[in-house]
């Protein structure tokens, strides 16, 4: 205790709620049931922290998600023993596969009872150990500051992630008290993340950058949550590389910027990944060459060296060997490589930039750059390309928070819609979830109310937490749900053409609620297009309802492919063009 502070007794329950106020929290998502009560009687007794009831624990663990994301701070999730815990497995996957700070506080039935089948026990510390970052099973009150304090720690510092803490019911018991007192540093021996990277390894990578005649940088997610977009634009610059975007780093630079060649990738563009394939050099920056990047790796970048930047040494060299390791803060990685860059004056080889450039530029004019060509149709029937295209002229002013789901919206989406600023992308990347997209809007929308936030999602996608329009009638939270109604599983539907003789196995949705109708019994704004004339009034109408929620129900061709696409087991340059043309 701090010498003359006097001391404060809380309860345990008293302790969660206070603990998470010290800490910062503004927002909790959550579900209360019989394990958690306590809790929720310390939640009513104050007015710090604000309680979000959702419908179902999966949303609350994506709202956490897309608060995080959107913020940078970690989300908080409060869910009950039993079923409430493991209602938010999908939700904690998904925040781990994407690297993403989070807490998940759990309530567990009485520590005396553990073990014993006991109504809604579930050991939830084992259920989500591997897709967990850490857990605590909480032992005693008197644990709960630095447990909490702990939990935050890990959650947001290294490679991010979720951490579960699971919470015993007698610990929160709120007739017991005990002395408070939050940890104002927290120190943990086997956990010592990277502070700043080898300089010696940061001077070879630049030596390579400065030096190589076709130099590429491929960024990632951990660009944008180690806040490095600024010091990867300059960087970017300084060199005169052509930069490139996993589906996670989208927005870490500038999407409209003349040196963006696009996303790469399995629906990447036909640019960055040619630009890839054909490169001397690979500078990736906080990417883990997962494999809707890479394709076959032994047939990955075969001319290139490869320099990998990434906080988590685990990640480096994992599925593609590099030549040029290095482990650190991507922000102070990149700062040093700026210095680095500045320090080496003029000794780029311009004309072999100049030629580098010129094939580039030939490759976007040859088959588009990140705006893939598309047939428009018959100008009646909507392509799924132009809701997307739409969406990005009515909003791109607006800074805009767009959220999707998991499929061909998503792929259109990444594809068709620039993004200038990081944590405006909020998509499920690594676990590709559905039913993701719009509590994650809603999360968004809670910590910034006055901003424009959409979430495109599809029919297949919104009927998975479709309840949560529920949540959103009760705190006001007017986000606009643009649906891309292909009346089909999109993404599976192309798979089976493309693989199975369009054999379509359970892909088409045979029925369908009446969306508009349904939208407008939660007590929202429903609103559905059929013909292509009637899209961008209905866009910019459902926009300029700023304080509603609004659902737009778009009927679009369903017979539409997403491409490019690659190849299996080919190179990075072997894609599908469209159904008949490949590379």
């Amino acid at each position: 205790m701090t010498e003359g502070k006097q001391v404060e007794l809380l309860s345990g329950a008293d302790m969660v709620v206070r603990a998470l106020a010290d800490e910062g929290v503004e927002y909790i998502y959550g579900y209360p049931g019989g394990a958690l009560l306590h809790v929720y009687d310390a939640i009513f007794r104050q007015d710090k922290i604000t309680h979000v009831l959702v419908r179902h624990e999966q949303a609350a663990a994506h709202m956490a998600d897309g608060y995080a994301r959107a913020s940078g701070k970690p989300g908080v999730a409060l869910v009950t023993s039993g079923p409430g815990a493991t209602n938010t497995i999908t939700g904690i996957a998904t925040a781990y596969m994407d690297s993403i700070p989070m807490v998940v506080l759990s309530g567990q039935v009485p520590s005396d009872f553990i073990g014993t089948d006991m109504f809604q026990e579930t050991d939830m510390v084992g259920i989500s150990r591997p897709i967990v970052k850490h857990s605590f099973l909480v032992k005693r009150a008197e644990d709960i500051p630095e447990v909490l304090r702990k939990a935050f720690y890990i959650a947001q510092t290294g490679r991010p992630g979720p951490v579960v803490v699971d919470l015993p019911k007698d610990i929160t018991d709120i007739n017991k008290k005990f002395p408070y007192e939050y940890p104002n540093k927290v120190k943990i021996r086997s956990y010592n993340p990277p502070v700043k990277g080898h300089s010696g390894q940061i001077r070879k990578a630049v030596d390579l950058l400065l030096k190589a005649r076709r130099p590429i940088i491929y960024a990632g997610g951990g660009v944008i949550m180690g806040q490095g977009s600024e010091a990867l634009t300059e960087l970017a610059h300084l060199s005169g590389a052509p930069v490139t975007n996993t589906l996670m780093g989208l927005g870490s630079f500038p999407g409209t910027d003349k040196q963006f060649v696009g996303m790469l990738g399995m629906h990447g563009s036909y640019t960055a990944n040619l630009a890839m394939h054909h490169s001397d050099l690979v500078l990736a920056i906080g990417a883990r060459f997962d494999d809707r990047v890479t394709n076959s790796t032994s047939k990955f970048c075969p001319t290139a060296k490869i320099v990998h930047v990434d906080i988590d040494p685990a990640s480096i060299a994992k599925t593609v060997p590099v030549d040029i390791p290095i482990v650190g803060p991507v922000d102070s990685v990149l700062k040093e490589m700026i210095t680095s860059v500045k320090q080496a004056g003029d000794i780029q080889d311009q004309t072999a930039m100049e030629s580098w450039w010129k094939q580039i530029n030939e490759w976007r004019s040859g088959r588009g750059g990140g705006l893939f060509p598309y047939d428009p149709g018959d100008g009646v029937i909507i392509k799924p390309q132009q809701v997307i295209q739409t969406l990005y002229e009515v909003t791109k002013n607006d800074d805009a928070y767009i959220t999707t789901d998991v499929g061909q919206h998503q792929m259109f989406t990444a594809q068709y819609y620039p993004f200038d600023k990081p944590n405006r992308w909020i998509s499920s990347g690594g676990l590709g979830t559905m039913g993701f997209g719009f509590p994650a809007a809603m999360g968004v929308k809670m910590n910034y109310p006055d901003a424009t936030v959409a979430c495109v999602t599809g029919e297949g996608s919104i009927q998975m937490n479709i309840q949560e329009l529920s949540t959103c009638k009760q705190y006001d939270l007017g986000v606009k749900l643009i649906n891309v109604n292909n009346r089909a599983l999109g993404m599976v539907r192309q798979w089976q053409d493309m693989q199975y003789d369009s054999r379509y196995s359970h892909s088409y949705m045979e029925s369908l609620p009446d969306f508009k109708k349904l939208v407008e019994s939660y007590g929202h704004v429903g609103m559905s297009v059929t013909e292509l004339k009637d899209l961008r009034p209905a866009m910019e109408e459902a926009f300029a309802l700023k304080d509603r929620l609004v659902f737009l129900d778009v009927s679009v061709d369903s017979s539409e492919h997403v491409y490019p696409m690659q190849i299996k087991d080919g190179a990075m340059r072997d894609m599908w063009l469209s159904k008949t043309e490949r590379t």
